[in-house]
C-alpha cells in the first residue's frame, strides 16, 4: 500500500485539466481544510474530491471486496468512508461546497465523456447545490460518500 499514490493520480490530473480548461483556477491539497481536498478553488467556496472506487468503497462496477483479507479490507474501507464522511460535514459545516468525483466517471466501461463531465461540473458551479457527486453511467443513484456514517 505504501506505493498508492495519493497526489498527483491519473483520475486527479484528468480533474485538473478540466477545470482548468472550463477557466478555473485552483490551489492543490490544502491541508488546512477537513480531509485536504485534492482540489480547492478559494473563489467559490468549493472543496473537489477525486476518489478512487477501490478505497473509498464507491458502489459500482469498479469496486469489489478482495477475496482474500476480506476482513481486513472491509474495515479498511469503512474507515475510510468514515473518514471522507466527517471531513465532507466539516467542510459543509464551515461554509464550503464539496464535490467528489468518482474514478468511475473517468475510466472503465461507464465513463463519461469530455463533454459529459465538462456539463456536470458547470452544472454544479453554476447550480446552488452544497454538495455533489460525479459518477459513472453504471453506478446506482445515491451510492455517495458517507451516506448514513456517523
Amino acid at each position: 500500500m505504501s506505493r498508492v499514490r495519493s497526489k498527483g493520480t491519473s483520475p486527479e490530473m484528468t480533474v485538473r485539466r478540466l477545470f482548468h480548461a472550463l477557466g478555473f483556477r485552483f490551489r492543490l491539497h490544502r491541508r488546512d481544510l477537513p480531509g485536504t481536498p485534492d482540489i480547492v478553488l478559494p473563489r467559490h467556496r468549493l472543496a473537489v474530491f477525486v476518489n478512487g472506487c477501490f478505497w473509498h468503497g464507491h458502489y459500482c462496477p469498479l469496486f469489489r471486496i478482495p477475496a482474500t483479507r476480506s476482513e481486513f479490507w472491509t474495515l479498511k474501507i469503512e474507515s475510510n468512508r468514515r473518514r471522507d464522511g466527517v471531513a465532507r460535514r466539516g467542510l459543509l459545516e464551515s461554509g464550503w461546497r464539496t464535490l467528489c468525483v468518482w474514478e468511475c466517471a473517468l475510466r472503465g466501461r461507464g465513463r463519461l465523456s469530455e463533454g459529459e463531465l465538462s456539463l456536470a461540473v458547470n452544472g454544479f458551479m453554476s447550480g446552488d447545490q452544497r454538495e455533489g457527486n460525479i459518477a459513472g453511467r453504471l453506478s446506482p443513484v445515491g451510492a455517495c460518500i458517507g451516506e448514513g456514517d456517523a
